[in-house]
C-alpha cells in the first residue's frame, strides 16, 4: 500500500491539469463504487447478525408462557404485606412478625421527592422507554458472541419489578431475554403510574431501626425516619432512594436494631442521587446544598417495639391459631375436606403443606386478624402479675447443656397461667401466659398441658352421676378405705377418712375416694364421650382415659380446655368452644374466615344447675376448699367453684365461674416440680386480684348482678340421709332426714327400709346393740341400720366411720363381752345428802345398782338403777349404801363398802348406849344415897334424942315412901310436929 500510495503522489505531481482531473474522476468514480458495494455489504451483514440475534432471543424465550393482562397484575400486585393483628374492637395492636415487613400504599401517598429521586437514579428515561432501554438488547447479544461475562445493572424499573415479582434474580440469558419480552409486554398493559406505583411497593430497603427486613416505601419510611412516605423530605428521600442498590451494604442498622457505627457508604449513595436530581434539574442547587447538610443519624429513629416485643404471648397466639384457620381457609378453596380422607398418612402430609403455605401467606398477603382480647383488661392482668413478682413461689436454678454443648445456669420460675372466658359466646377476654415469655417462649394458659387434679370431679364423677340419676346432692356416699382395680389404695388429699357424708359435701370438701367410688357407677363408654364433648378429644388420643383415677384429674389438659369445660355449667349443660380469633379480612377487606359457635349438648340444666350450687358450696360453705376467696375480693357476685391438687402438690387449680365470665387460675413449675408450701393461700389472693382488677375496668362484666336461675325441673326434697329415700318415722326420729335440691326426674318414690329400732349400750365409749342377757335398765333404745344397707367388706368396720352428728345411730352389731364379773366398784363416797363414785375401770360395764339400808342390821334393798350415760350420784334418806357393778352379760359385782348418810342408829348400839345411861343414872343415885346417909349420920352426932327420932321418923318416912305414901304422910306429919 505503500508503494502504491506514493506512486499516485508521484503521479498527481507529474501529470499535467487536464490528465490529473480526468483521473480524479475515474479516482471519485472508484469510492462511490466502492462505498456502495460496502454499504451493501453492511446492510447484508446488518441484516444477518439482526435475523441471527433475533433468532437467539426467540430461541431463548420459546418455552416463556405468554401471559395475559389478568396473568401478569396478578403476579405484579402479588407482593408480601405486612399482617396486622387486632385487638377487639378493632383496636390495633401490631403487625404479625415476619422475615419481611412492607406497607401497601399507593403513588399519590408517596412523595414527589421518592418519585423523583428514584427516577434520577434508577431509570432517567423511565417515561419515554417502553419498558427497555435498546442498547441494553445490543448488550445482551453482544455479550452472547463475545463470551462476555454477564453484566448486572442498567435495568429499566419496568425490568426490575420484572425480575422481583415474575421471574427469579438468576442471571441468566434465558432469564434476562425473558426480562426484555416481560418488560415490554407490561409496558404494554399498564400505565407507567400503575408500573412505579408498584415497584415502590416491592423494592427491597434493607432494614428497620428494630433490625427487621423491609420492603416498600411506606416500610421503608416508617422504619428509618419514623414518617410516612408522603412525609419524606428530600434528603431522606434521597437516603432512601440510595439504599436498593447495595439494602444491606447501605441500611444504617444492624441486624439486631442498633445503628451503624459507619455510614458512609449509605451517605455517599445519597449524595450520589442528590447529585442526578440536580442534573436531572429535579432539584435546585440551594436545594442541593441544604439537602447535603442534612445530619442522617440524627434524624434515624430509636428501634422501636414489634407485636412480640410488646405482646409476645398474643402474638405467638395469634401465629399459631391463625396458621391452622388458613390451611383450612386454603384447603376449602382447593375443594379439599380433611375430614373425608382415610388415609391417615395422606391427610398429615396434607396438613403439614397446607400448614406451611398458610405460614407464607400469613408473611405476604397483608391479612388483618381481629382478636377477642379485650386490650384494657388483658393489660391489667399482666399488671397483676407483675405486681405479684414477690409474692410466688421460690425461684429454683439449675444447670443444662446448651446446644452448643455448654453448660449453662437457667432460672425455673413458678408460672401462673389463667383465662377469662366470656360464657355464652366463647370468646377469650384475657388470659396469663406466664411470667416470662424469653425465657420458656410457653404460653401457660393455652399450650402447657397439666394435669387438673379434683377440678375435674364436677365435670366427670358428679355431673353425669347427676345426668344419670345415680347420684343426687343429697345421697350419701362412704369416704372410707378403697382402692382400685389394680389393689392400689386411693388416698384423699390429706391422708384419713371421714365416713359417711353426702354427695354435696364430698364435693365440697373435694374427698377422693367418694369421687372414684361413685364414678364406678358411671359407663366408661359415657365418661369418654362426655370427655369428647367437652372438646377433650386432642388430650385423649395418646392416653385413652378415662381410667379409673381420671375423677381425681391425671388427665392432662390446657388451662383453656379446663376453663372452657367449666363454661358448659354456666350455660346450662352445653358445651361452647373457646376461641381467640373472631376473624380475619384479606388485604382487600374482605372476610375470609369469621368464628361461629356450636354449641354440644353435654347434659341438662336441670344437672348443671345442682352441681353450680353445689360448688357455690365450696366457696361459702362448711368446709369447701374456697371459703377464703371471697374476703380477697371487693365486690360479690353469684360466684361457684372448684379447687384442685394434682398428685405431689405440683399443680394447683381455681376455676370460678358466675352468669357472665368463667375465670381460671392455674400454678407450678414448668418442669413438674413441688410447689412450695402455702400455695393455696397464694393461687386464691393471685385469683383475687386478677378477679378485681377485671372489675375497676367492667364491672358490669365480672359482677353481674343476675344469679344463676334454676332452669326448672328442680325441687327441693326431704329425704333420709342413710338411704336417699323417702323418710320414715324411724328416721325422723333418728335426725337424719336432710332436705336438699333434686332434678324432679330423679326424686325418691320409695320409703326409707335402712333403719330398725334397737336397744343399745355404750361399752368403750362405742355404742353396740344389747346382748340378750343385757339388763334393759342400762339400755337406751335407739335406731340401726340393716347390715345390707353398709356392706363394705370384711375389712371395713363401718362404725369407724359414722359422722360425729349421728350420734343416735347405732352400728347393727352386738355389745362386745370380756366374760368376767366386774370388781367390786372402790370410789364410792358420801357427801351431804348424796353418794357419788367414779366410771368404772372396766369398759364393759353399763350400769350400776345402788342399795339401802335404814338401820344396822336390817336388809339392803335395791332403790336405784343407774346407767352408763347418767350422772355416777344417788340422793337419798339418810341410812347405809352399797353400790354394785353390772357389765353388758348382766353380771353384777359384789358389793363396795357401805356409806353413811345422815344420823344413822344402829339397835345394837342403841342399847347398848341406853344400858350405859341407865347404869349411869343408878350410879348417880347410889352416890345421892350415900351422901345423904352421911349427912344424917352427921346431924345423929350434934342433935338430941329427939332430933334422933326425928331421924328415925324421917328414915320411916324414907321407908314409908318406898312402902305406901299414906305411911309416909303419917311419919311425915308426926316428923313436922
Amino acid at each position: 500500500m505503500s508503494k502504491q500510495r506514493f506512486s499516485l503522489n508521484r503521479l498527481l505531481n507529474r501529470k499535467e491539469p487536464q490528465t490529473i482531473f480526468k483521473g480524479v474522476r475515474i479516482t471519485s468514480s472508484v469510492v462511490w463504487n466502492l462505498f456502495l458495494i460496502f454499504t451493501i455489504l453492511g446492510f447484508m451483514l446488518l441484516f444477518f447478525v439482526g435475523g441471527a440475534g433475533a433468532g437467539y432471543f426467540v430461541s431463548l424465550v420459546k418455552d416463556e408462557p405468554i401471559r395475559s393482562y389478568d396473568d401478569m397484575r396478578r403476579d405484579i400486585y402479588d407482593y408480601e404485606e405486612a399482617t396486622e393483628i387486632y385487638f377487639a374492637n378493632d383496636d390495633y395492636l401490631g403487625d404479625l412478625p415476619s422475615p419481611l415487613e412492607r406497607r401497601e400504599i399507593s403513588l399519590d401517598e408517596i412523595s414527589q421527592y421518592v418519585i423523583d429521586a428514584v427516577i434520577a437514579t434508577e431509570d432517567e428515561y423511565f417515561f419515554e422507554h417502553q419498558g427497555i432501554v435498546p442498547k441494553a438488547l445490543f448488550r445482551a447479544v453482544y455479550q452472547d458472541f463475545s463470551n462476555a461475562a454477564m453484566q448486572t445493572g442498567g435495568s429499566t424499573l419496568t425490568q426490575q419489578l420484572i425480575k422481583n415479582q415474575i421471574l427469579t434474580s438468576e442471571v441468566t440469558h434465558d432469564r434476562k431475554a425473558a426480562e426484555i419480552l416481560l418488560a415490554l409486554r407490561l409496558e404494554n398493559f399498564f400505565e407507567k403510574d400503575e408500573i412505579l406505583e408498584a415497584y415502590l411497593n416491592v423494592v427491597f430497603f434493607g432494614r428497620n431501626s428494630s433490625g427487621r427486613q423491609i420492603a416498600g416505601i411506606q416500610a421503608a419510611a416508617q422504619g428509618i425516619f419514623g414518617v410516612d412516605a408522603k412525609d419524606l423530605s428530600l434528603p431522606q428521600a434521597a437516603y432512601i432512594a440510595g439504599l436498593p442498590q447495595s439494602p444491606f451494604g447501605y441500611t444504617p442498622f444492624t441486624s439486631s436494631g442498633e445503628v451503624k457505627e459507619n455510614l458512609d457508604p449509605g451517605l455517599n449513595r445519597m449524595r450520589t442521587v442528590l447529585n442526578r436530581m440536580l442534573t436531572a434539574e429535579l432539584i435546585t442547587e440551594q436545594e442541593h446544598r441544604e439537602a447535603l447538610a442534612y445530619d442522617v443519624r440524627a434524624n434515624l429513629i430509636p428501634p422501636t417495639r414489634n407485636s412480640l416485643d410488646d405482646y409476645p404471648y398474643i402474638t405467638d397466639e395469634v401465629r399459631r391459631r391463625a396458621r391452622d384457620i388458613m390451611a383450612t381457609v386454603l384447603m376449602e378453596e382447593d375443594g379439599i375436606n380433611i375430614d373425608e380422607i382415610e388415609d391417615e398418612e395422606q391427610k398429615k402430609l396434607l396438613q403439614l403443606r397446607y400448614r406451611e403455605e398458610a405460614i407464607r401467606s400469613l408473611h405476604r398477603d397483608g391479612y388483618k386478624i381481629h382478636t377477642t382480647i379485650d386490650r384494657e383488661i388483658y393489660d391489667a392482668h399482666q399488671q397483676v402479675i407483675e405486681d405479684y413478682e414477690d409474692s410466688f413461689g421460690s425461684t429454683r436454678q439449675d444447670t443444662v447443656t446448651n446446644e452448643f454443648g455448654e453448660e449453662e445456669e437457667r432460672l425455673r420460675l413458678e408460672q401462673p397461667g389463667s383465662v377469662l372466658l366470656e360464657n355464652k359466646t366463647g370468646r377469650i377476654l384475657s388470659f396469663v401466659g406466664g411470667r416470662d415469655y424469653g425465657l420458656e417462649n410457653l404460653n401457660h394458659a393455652t399450650q402447657a398441658d397439666r394435669p387438673t387434679g379434683s377440678t375435674m370431679k364436677p365435670l366427670l364423677t358428679y355431673a353425669l352421676g347427676f345426668e344419670m340419676g345415680v347420684l343426687q346432692p343429697g345421697f350419701i356416699t362412704p369416704d372410707i378405705p378403697y382402692s382400685y382395680p389394680n389393689g392400689d389404695a386411693v388416698t384423699n388429699f390429706e391422708g384419713g377418712y371421714m365416713g359417711l357424708m353426702t354427695i354435696r359435701e364430698a364435693l365440697v370438701r373435694s374427698r377422693n375416694t367418694p369421687a372414684v367410688r361413685e364414678a364406678e357407677k358411671i359407663p366408661t363408654d359415657y365418661q369418654r364421650e362426655a370427655l369428647v364433648n367437652y372438646n377433650l378429644q386432642r388430650f385423649l388420643d395418646e392416653d385413652p382415659h378415662p381410667y379409673p383415677s381420671t375423677p381425681l384429674g391425671t388427665l392432662a389438659m390446657s388451662v383453656e380446655a379446663n376453663t372452657a369445660a367449666y363454661t358448659t355449667f354456666a350455660n346450662g349443660g352445653e358445651f361452647i368452644e373457646s376461641y381467640f380469633i373472631e376473624r380475619i379480612e384479606n388485604s382487600n377487606g374482605e372476610v375470609i374466615f369469621e368464628h361461629e359457635s356450636e354449641p354440644v349438648e353435654v347434659f341438662s340444666p336441670q344437672t348443671s344447675y345442682l352441681v353450680i350450687d353445689i360448688m357455690r358450696d365450696v366457696l361459702r360453705g362448711t368446709g369447701g376448699t374456697a371459703t377464703d376467696i371471697p374476703g380477697y375480693l371487693k365486690f360479690s357476685t353469684d360466684w361457684a367453684g372448684k379447687t384442685g391438687t394434682s398428685q405431689g402438690h405440683r399443680d394447683y387449680w381455681f376455676v370460678g365461674t358466675n352468669p357472665n365470665v368463667t375465670l381460671s387460675l392455674w400454678i407450678g413449675y414448668g418442669h413438674n416440680e413441688p410447689l412450695d408450701r402455702d400455695y393455696s393461700r397464694r393461687l386464691k389472693r393471685l385469683w383475687a386480684n386478677i378477679a378485681n382488677a377485671t372489675y375497676d375496668i367492667n364491672p358490669d362484666l365480672i359482677a353481674p348482678s343476675s344469679q344463676f336461675e334454676s332452669p326448672g325441673g328442680i325441687v327441693r326434697q326431704s329425704i333420709c340421709g342413710i338411704s336417699g329415700k323417702l323418710p320414715s318415722e324411724l328416721c325422723y326420729e333418728a335426725g337424719f332426714v336432710t332436705t336438699d335440691l333434686f332434678n324432679s326426674k330423679y326424686v325418691p318414690t320409695e320409703v326409707d327400709d335402712s333403719l330398725e329400732r334397737v336397744n343399745y349400750v355404750r361399752v368403750d365409749d362405742e355404742h353396740y346393740k344389747a346382748l340378750e342377757t343385757t339388763p334393759l335398765e342400762f339400755t337406751n333404745e335407739g335406731v340401726s341400720i340393716k347390715e345390707e344397707y353398709f356392706d363394705f367388706g370384711d375389712d371395713v368396720d363401718i362404725s369407724e366411720f359414722i359422722p360425729e352428728d349421728w350420734d343416735t345411730l347405732i352400728p347393727d352389731e352386738e355389745a362386745p363381752d370380756n366374760g368376767k364379773t366386774p370388781d367390786e366398784l372402790a370410789s364410792l363416797n358420801a357427801s351431804n345428802n348424796s353418794i357419788s363414785w367414779d366410771e368404772h375401770h372396766e369398759g364393759d360395764v353399763i350400769g350400776y345398782r345402788v342399795y339401802y339400808s335404814f338401820e344396822a342390821g336390817a336388809d339392803f334393798t335395791l332403790v336405784a338403777s343407774v346407767k352408763w350415760d347418767e350422772e355416777f350420784s344417788y340422793s337419798g334418806p339418810e341410812g347405809a349404801y352399797h353400790v354394785t357393778a353390772v357389765d353388758v352379760a348382766g353380771r353384777e359385782s359384789s358389793p363396795s363398802e357401805p356409806v353413811i348418810l345422815g344420823e344413822y342408829i344402829d339397835p345394837v348400839e342403841e342399847a347398848e348406849r341406853e344400858e350405859e345411861e341407865r347404869r349411869q343414872r343408878e350410879e348417880e343415885e347410889r352416890r345421892q344415897r350415900e351422901e345423904e346417909e352421911a349427912t344424917r349420920e352427921d346431924d345423929d352426932d350434934d342433935d338430941d334424942n329427939g332430933n334422933g327420932n326425928g331421924n328415925n321418923g324421917n328414915g320411916n318416912g324414907g321407908n314409908g315412901n318406898g312402902n305406901g305414901s299414906g305411911n309416909g304422910n303419917d311419919n311425915g306429919d308426926n316428923e313436922d310436929d
